[in-house]
Formats: C-alpha cells, sequence, structure tokens
C-alpha cells in the first residue's frame, strides 16, 4: 500500500484556506488547472510510497514513538507558493522548526521500519492546492494568496494516511485518502 505521514489542517483552518481557494478560482485560466479538493489536504512530512502490509505494525509503533517524543505546537497556513508551473501551494507559519523535526522523526521511523526511503533533503512545508501542465503560470495564483494568514492551532497528532490510486482510468480521477493511524504528539491528550 502506498503510505504517508502527514499533519492534517483541522476544519475550522480549512474553511479559511478554503475561501481564499474561492477567490483562485475565479481568476483566468483556474479551469485549467486541477484543484485538490479540500478533503485531501493535508501537509506531507514522510513520502513511504510501497508499504507491505505487515510492515505497517512496526511503522506504526515507531510513529507513535516519533509522537510522543514531540511536543504539541502552533502552526498556521500561511502565504503561497509554487514549483514550477506544476503545483500551487500554501506554506506553514508558526512552529515549522518542530514541523521540520516531525518530519525527520517520521522519516527515520519508515528508514528503521525498512522502508526504503528517498534521499534525504531539506523539508519544505506545502500543502499542494492545485497542480498544472505549465499554463496557465501559477504567477497570479501565488500572487492571490501572497497576504493569506490562517489562524493558528496547535497541530497536536501525527497522522498515517494510505493513498488509493485511481483506477478506473478516467481522466482526471485523484487518488483517494484515508486514515491508517492517528498518534497523539507529547502531551497532547
Amino acid at each position: 500500500m502506498r503510505l504517508f505521514a502527514a499533519v492534517l489542517p483541522p476544519p475550522a483552518a480549512a474553511d479559511e484556506l478554503a475561501y481564499a481557494v474561492d477567490k483562485l478560482k475565479t481568476l483566468p485560466g483556474a479551469e485549467d488547472l486541477r484543484w485538490a479538493p479540500r478533503e485531501s489536504w493535508h501537509f506531507t512530512l514522510a513520502f513511504m510510497a510501497e508499504v507491505e502490509d505487515g510492515t505497517v505494525p512496526v511503522l506504526s509503533e515507531r510513529l507513535s514513538r516519533a509522537a510522543r517524543r514531540t511536543a504539541p505546537f502552533p502552526l498556521a497556513l500561511h502565504g503561497g507558493g509554487h514549483f514550477g508551473d506544476r503545483a500551487l501551494w500554501t506554506g506553514a507559519a508558526g512552529d515549522v522548526d518542530t514541523l521540520r523535526l516531525l518530519a525527520r522523526r517520521a522519516d527515520a521511523a519508515a528508514r528503521k521500519s525498512d522502508i526504503t526511503m528517498e534521499e534525504h533533503r531539506h523539508y519544505r512545508p506545502h500543502l499542494t492546492l492545485a497542480r498544472g501542465h505549465g499554463e496557465p503560470s501559477l504567477r497570479a495564483y501565488v500572487d492571490g494568496l501572497a497576504d493569506f494568514e490562517g489562524g493558528e492551532w496547535t497541530v497536536a497528532e501525527l497522522t498515517l494516511v494510505r493513498s488509493n490510486l485511481p483506477r478506473s482510468g478516467v481522466p482526471g480521477e485523484r487518488p483517494r485518502y484515508e486514515v491508517v493511524g492517528r498518534w497523539p504528539l507529547g502531551g497532547a491528550g
């Protein structure tokens, strides 16, 4: 199964972001982008690709430990950016250093569970909003997010998510995400 560790924004933060995204969808060319559905919004901490079913219990225990070792921390959705003209995203504000630490710990949990991971690289927190194919340019959408400041919330859990890839062959169909496990961060109830 395809798995990733993530931080999910709470409903109030998603509401604020949805309001900003609705404005972006009125810009010229917005209909040419593949907008991520709200229920798929997340900050990926560690992408594990294919994981054998038998590895999930060990991985879950290690992710639970990583969560217990990390104190809850404040986070907010903030601004926007893009990766070329292929992905539009919003970023994070608040205790981004602890978010990066949690990402490193989730990555280490996967590696210690004998899951082959990509080479270590600098973690850049982002929540993907839309994907493009080079047209239109994403610059206007990034500009539209420049002043976006979501309200702060406390990240209190680490989530393991399964990505169910589309099988219908219908163009534009997206993966479905399903939560496999949740672990409270240290000190969280």
